[in-house]
């Protein structure tokens, strides 16, 4: 495709993101397949665009940008999946979030047997900030898990460097409360891999009855209901903001 380069051209990717559409990496996954077309010819992975000049399509009609920015933060029952469609017919958070008035995506995931706060936003450029461990935002989870923990198990979740062969950066572990029948743990992760509680449990035995994400840096669930969504303050945005102009 041949066209003028000019200073302000991006990058189709993140022109798509900037939209809301969906996020740059997505973005990439469908251009590769070719649903998207800058001014009638089919889009590739690397064209640049204009937005003032260039006609963007997405199978078959034009893209809009409505440049609006929307943050919010959910509240994820269990039995969803953190996504927006699922092959598998399985609810998704988008049935959550349908009353927003924009499309916004998930910026992270929680498992569909896990719950809480999960942030959304139609930024791209945000979301990707969030979800890079270069962030190193602190993610608390309170974990209750079947039977009394021993202190042993404990101090060795804490110590733990290495799990399925990947290195940990390191969690902090910290009893709210034990008795025969279950124990109740804080657990604070500033880099977390796929289901990394989960396995960590595992790895020692643990049988979870209940994960919950209860916040995201200072961004917390609170008294936010099952299933709800609320705007993130401007404070809570100001301060995951600092994150992206380190």
């Amino acid at each position: 495709m041949e066209r003028l380069e000019l200073e302000i051209d991006i990058k189709l990717q993140k022109y798509v993101s900037d939209c809301g559409l969906m996020s740059r990496r997505a973005a990439e996954k469908e251009i590769a397949q070719g649903f998207f077309e800058i001014n009638g010819v089919k889009a590739g992975i690397g064209d640049r665009i204009n937005p003032k000049t260039d006609v963007i399509n997405y199978k078959g009609k034009p893209l809009k940008n409505i440049n609006r920015k929307i943050y919010i933060c959910l509240n994820k029952p269990t039995g969803y999946v953190t996504t927006l469609s699922d092959e598998k017919g399985r609810k998704n958070i988008s049935e959550l979030v349908a009353d927003v008035r924009q499309r916004v995506y998930p910026a992270g995931r929680l498992d569909m047997d896990s719950e809480g706060l999960i942030i959304c936003t139609n930024d791209g450029e945000f979301a990707n900030m969030l979800m890079h461990p270069s962030g190193n935002l602190k993610k608390v989870y309170t974990v209750v898990v079947k039977g009394k923990i021993e202190n042993s198990t404990i101090d060795a979740l804490r110590s733990m460097k290495i799990l399925d062969e990947e290195k940990l950066a390191p969690v902090e572990v910290e009893l709210l409360e034990r008795n025969e029948s279950s124990s109740k743990l804080k657990m604070v992760l500033s880099e977390g891999k796929n289901r990394q509680i989960r396995r960590m449990c595992e790895h020692f035995s643990l049988s979870v009855i209940q994960l919950k994400r209860i916040s995201i840096g200072k961004v917390f669930l609170g008294s936010l209901e099952s299933g709800k969504w609320r705007n993130l303050t401007k404070e809570e945005l100001s301060s995951l903001n600092k994150k992206r102009l380190k």
